[in-house]
């Protein structure tokens, strides 16, 4: 009975020592969703104006370029997903990869090659686990992306999508992220940054009223050459900042999860100990009673 406490003796402090760990966890991921989400707020407002700009040119100019011209048949396509570099942040990553492997097999039906890009070692072991190649990728950020990190990404997606297709570019270019909505909710979602489409500047307008009227120096190709980084820059380190965002709430809420499971098996084990330590009392009562018993019965006999 004695070895039987020990366990649940030694079990509880292991338990413990988790539940300390998944408890401090829960508070860095708590404190780093603010610094996230104030992130988020700060960048939202210049990508949504860039975004609004492109649109307006693209929407009052008749300018042939690849940020607006949509391909008779486009072969390949450029696929960036989003995902964490560690684990313990529930179905973040999961959803993010489930969401992309969801698209992929969308354009694979369209006819489409697609070609893989991935931010997080958890996409990278994702594909590399399944030996699907990946074009390049970018790990060691995705808790705290900088506005550097968007442009290394950025830039080689550019590359690739003003590439031509023959000497191996791609067509469309889109992007798996997961968008914050509040510190229960985040989804899952998927973009098609480039090109832009038709129906969605035509939302735009209808939503926020018509575009103004805009001079295009030196010209609407020029402007177009010029906002083209910053437009994919911007709603890269958007994403990036959201996913992040995301994964700390992911976090946070996982390891409450694992911290309130923690403190009930604590009590479950503590009830478990408790009965053996009674169980073990009960039995050297009883022990101690019966030999004293027995001496009593033996003295009796002698007399």
């Amino acid at each position: 009975m004695g070895a039987q406490l020990r366990v649940y003796k030694r079990r509880i402090r292991s338990v413990t020592a988790t539940k300390k760990i998944t408890k401090a966890m829960e508070m860095i991921s708590a404190s780093r969703i603010m610094k996230a989400q104030r992130a988020v707020a700060a960048s939202s407002p210049y990508a949504d104006e860039l975004t609004r700009a492109v649109t307006a040119v693209a929407t009052r100019s008749n300018a042939k370029h690849p940020l607006t011209s949509e391909p008779e048949s486009p072969v390949r396509v450029a696929v960036l997903v989003i995902t964490a570099d560690r684990g313990l942040a529930g179905g973040y990553s999961a959803n993010a990869l489930k969401a992309s492997e969801l698209l992929t097999n969308r354009l694979k039906a369209e006819g489409k090659q697609v070609e893989q890009y991935a931010v997080g070692r958890k996409a990278v072991g994702y594909f590399s686990f399944r030996n699907r190649p990946v074009v390049q990728a970018w790990t060691g950020f995705s808790d705290k992306p900088t506005y550097q990190d968007a442009k290394e990404v950025s830039a080689a997606l550019i590359d690739a999508f003003v590439t031509d297709t023959a000497e191996g570019g791609v067509d469309e270019l889109h992007i798996v992220s997961t968008e914050f909505v509040s510190m229960l909710t985040q989804n899952a979602v998927d973009v098609r940054l480039l090109p832009l489409k038709l129906e969605e500047t035509q939302a735009v307008e209808a939503a926020e009223g018509p575009f103004p009227l805009y001079d295009f120096e030196p010209s609407a190709e020029g402007v177009l050459d010029a906002l083209l980084p910053r437009y994919v820059e911007s709603r890269i380190y958007n994403a990036l900042l959201q996913s992040a965002a995301s994964e700390h709430a992911a976090r946070r809420r996982a390891m409450k999860s694992a911290t309130d499971n923690a403190g009930d098996l604590i009590k479950s084990l503590s009830r478990l100990a408790n009965s053996a330590r009674q169980a073990e009392i009960t039995q050297e009562i009883s022990e101690i009673v019966g030999g004293a018993t027995a001496l009593a019965d033996a003295n009796a006999g002698s007399d």
